[in-house]
């Protein structure tokens, strides 16, 4: 663990605290009802502690907005709940959820599932927890999976040309995201310039904590590194004329818009297996189909859900 990482432990942790302090010092109460599942004000404060520790970036924002994300994220997840609980509940492949612990703590430049338990401890979340959030989102996926795999669309053999003909050199972006919808047509730019004017007042990983409908949006919209090749042809011309730290006007996609930072980029040297260069690429194309269709599926099914204010 690096020694700026530690000083945010440090920092966040005497913000947790007085988080912490601050929930015991009030009731308890309901603040929403969603259908029939509840979320109180200590929910919502445990939801702050767990989003502070997967985007450390968000304690530079006031309390109020905190508390609004966390709000609007448990909201989310409950109505994936209700979803869910329609379906039979698969039992999730343990190797699988340890292999999306490891990807988030490698995100917040932890070596190790131990260095991680401790960390998350400092903000007053067990690891159950985590794995909890972690299994109803897996199981999320593959419901998305399977009503939606069939209506993939993949063009594998250009995607082996492609790879034939950029297999010794290609570039890797660094990307961010946020990903936002919209309910009616002349929103888009009054959304829009809201979000810009988030990013330049907190900057962009906390304006995909705020706005943002992706499940990235707990990590600051981050997409750790992306090859160019695994991008569609429109969004990777957009990306294409950023410098570094920009990033883009919002690009049209199924079920909303997409904005994209470039965070840093690198060239890639090296001999690819074609082959095995071809399975991670179709992988690749099909979780970018498949989390459009997640976006669209949950602002379907949201409409249906009743949500009362406390």
């Amino acid at each position: 663990m690096n020694i700026f990482l530690g000083k945010v432990i440090k920092l966040t942790f005497i913000f947790t605290l007085f988080l912490q302090s601050f929930a015991l010092s009030i009731e308890n109460k309901i603040m929403l009802k969603i259908n029939n599942q509840i979320i109180t004000t200590i929910d919502v404060y445990q939801e702050a502690n767990y989003l502070k520790a997967l985007n450390p970036n968000i304690q530079n924002l006031d309390k109020k907005k905190i508390l609004d994300i966390a709000r609007s994220s448990l909201i989310r997840e409950k109505i994936k709940e209700i979803e869910l609980s329609k379906y039979k509940k698969n039992k999730i492949d343990p190797k699988y959820l340890e292999q999306i612990i490891q990807s988030i703590y490698t995100k917040i430049d932890l070596e190790n599932k131990s260095e991680f338990k401790k960390y998350v401890k400092n903000f007053g979340i067990d690891i159950e927890i985590i794995e909890k959030k972690l299994q109803i989102e897996t199981r999320w996926n593959q419901l998305i999976y399977k009503k939606f795999f069939s209506k993939l669309k993949i063009d594998k053999e250009s995607i082996r040309k492609n790879i034939d003909a950029n297999r010794e050199k290609s570039i890797s972006f660094l990307l961010y995201e946020i990903v936002f919808s919209i309910d009616k047509d002349n929103q888009n730019n009054e959304v829009f310039n809201s979000i810009e004017k988030s990013i330049l007042k907190e900057g962009f990983e906390n304006a995909a904590a705020i706005y943002s409908i992706s499940e990235s949006s707990k990590t600051g919209g981050n997409l750790g590194w992306v090859n160019e090749n695994n991008i569609n042809n429109k969004i990777l011309k957009n990306v294409n004329t950023l410098e570094i730290g920009q990033h883009t006007k919002p690009i049209l996609i199924p079920g909303g818009f997409l904005i994209l930072q470039l965070k840093d980029k690198k060239n890639v040297e090296k001999k690819i297996d074609i082959e095995k260069e071809l399975v991670l690429r179709i992988r690749s194309l099909q979780n970018q189909q498949l989390n459009q269709y997640s976006n669209i599926y949950f602002k379907k099914i949201k409409k249906d859900i009743l949500i009362n204010e406390k």
